[in-house]
């Protein structure tokens, strides 16, 4: 539900109950670390997830088998902290010992092999390395197509991911054949509110956005949004997260205005649901940016694009993408602003954090460079 604080009390007043009950190197000990774990992990407290999730290995270490798969599940959790903070090395480490543990404790087709291929597949994509992704993601969905009923929701995952890729590839067609057939098996194998079906209907929509088919894209939304009201609690993040993506097709459609209001409305709900500093809070600051600036309206430009950047500087690891992108929006305010010299500097922030991060022919650290020399003949 998102109610994060009061997950995290229950949890913990489970694991008073079982320090008190159990001895110190019980398995349930570790099962309330990594529970709590978890909650700090979706709130983007990554430290605090990481502190849990390791206390609970520590504790299945001395208690279970080497191979044991709540070991596998172990380093899998810990790799989703690494993922989440942009530290692609340790998260592919973390999952491949996973990997590991579960090929030898598991049957070559039981699911979580498929999850293990999956996450790979997550954090390829988010290096741009999409071939790699996308064979990850086949490999996993191969897997669930021998374990798992035809209809089975994880198989709807798996097409889910397979048409990300694609949309990253700019390979629309591909993507919408595999994003329609996730939503066939979800319609026949979920509730017709699930929320699943709303992420679908939004991988929908930002697949219509990317082509430049806005009204479609906007329905897809739309329909998305329909969908997590009734799920949803109405401060969900998800629901911030629907307002976002509406607001996205507006700022394409260059109705700077209506996404300006749709951005604000995403604020609102991260902050009444999220701590001041996390990540996922930078998105609506960074996007009403982006639009002040693209109205003209420098000062505020900067404003929320400094808090956007402050956030992300005290949630994210030094090298994090998401802080290249942050200095980069920085510097093309300074660039309208005719401040070159500071648009210079913090474009070539950016541009030193994305050559670090991402993969040497990533799109972004072209655009940087290119933002840099249209700078450079300005000065």
């Amino acid at each position: 539900m998102g109610e994060y604080s009061k997950a995290l009390s229950s949890y913990e007043r489970s694991l008073e109950i079982k320090k008190i009950a159990l001895p110190p190197n019980h398995p349930g000990l570790a099962t309330s670390y990594n529970n709590i774990g978890n909650v700090y992990d979706e709130m983007g407290e990554c430290s605090k997830a990481l502190q849990y999730y390791e206390k609970a290995q520590e504790i299945w270490k001395i208690a279970l088998p080497p191979n044991h798969p709540s070991l596998a599940k172990s380093y899998s959790n810990i790799g989703a902290v690494y993922f989440n903070m942009g530290e692609y090395s340790k998260a592919l480490s973390s999952y491949e010992r996973a990997l590991e543990i579960d090929k030898i404790s598991l049957p070559p087709n039981h699911p979580n092999m498929a999850a293990s291929y999956n996450n790979f597949g997550l954090v390829y994509d988010n290096m741009g390395e999409y071939l790699k992704a996308l064979s990850s993601y086949e490999r996993s969905l191969e897997i669930q197509k021998i374990a798992l009923p035809p209809n089975h929701p994880d198989l709807a995952k798996s097409y889910n991911n397979i048409g990300a890729v694609y949309d990253n590839m700019g390979e629309y067609s591909k993507a919408l054949s595999s994003h329609e057939r996730s939503l066939e098996i979800q319609k026949i194998a979920l509730p017709p509110n699930h929320p699943s079906l709303a992420n679908t209907y939004n991988n929908i929509g930002l697949v219509y956005k990317n082509m430049g088919e806005y009204s479609k894209a906007l329905s897809s939304y739309e329909r998305s949004f329909e969908i997590k009201k009734i799920a949803l609690p109405p401060n969900h993040p998800n629901i911030a997260q629907s307002y976002n993506n509406i607001g996205n097709v507006y700022d394409e459609m260059g109705e700077y205005s209506k996404a300006l209001s749709y951005f604000e409305k995403s604020r609102d709900i991260l902050e009444k649901t999220l701590p001041p500093n996390h990540p996922n809070l930078a998105y609506p600051y960074k996007n009403i940016g982006e639009m002040c600036n693209n109205m003209g309206e420098y000062s505020k430009a900067l404003t929320f694009s400094e808090r956007a950047l402050h956030i992300r500087e005290n949630s994210l690891p030094p090298n994090h993408p998401d802080l290249a992108q942050s200095y980069n929006n920085i510097g093309l305010v300074y660039d309208n602003m005719r401040e070159y010299s500071k648009a210079l500097l913090f474009l070539e922030k950016g541009l030193e954090i994305r050559q670090k991060s991402l993969p040497p022919n990533h799109p972004h650290t072209a655009q940087s460079k290119r933002n840099i020399d249209i700078v450079k003949k300005k000065m």
